[in-house]
């Protein structure tokens, strides 16, 4: 089994990352993988959310979590396969528009 969580994620959908505590999705046209700490989380729902309830938030803001991705990726100008975090503060900033 690979540690490389590019080849851990359906495309499709977000998973959850254990051995990190975060939820990890690809953003749109990136090969790389984007995770979200629980932490940020934490900040987001003001209060400690399960792995469930980060799931379902992302469900509900899906746009926003994809357009903070891309607002990063093009802030940061990353190579198109690389992995990266967001916080809540790039979701906050992405929520505020």
């Amino acid at each position: 089994m690979t540690d490389d969580p590019a080849t851990l994620l359906d495309t499709a959908a977000p998973s959850w990352r254990a051995d990190i505590d975060a939820l990890a999705f690809r953003p749109d046209d990136h090969s790389g993988v984007c995770m979200v700490h629980r932490h940020a989380f934490r900040t987001l729902m003001r209060r400690m959310p399960g792995t469930e309830d980060c799931l379902a938030f992302y469900r509900d803001h899906v746009k926003t979590f994809q357009a903070a991705a891309a607002a990063k990726l093009q802030r940061i100008a990353m190579a198109g396969d690389t992995n990266f975090h967001l916080t809540s503060r790039d979701l906050a900033r992405q929520m505020a528009k």
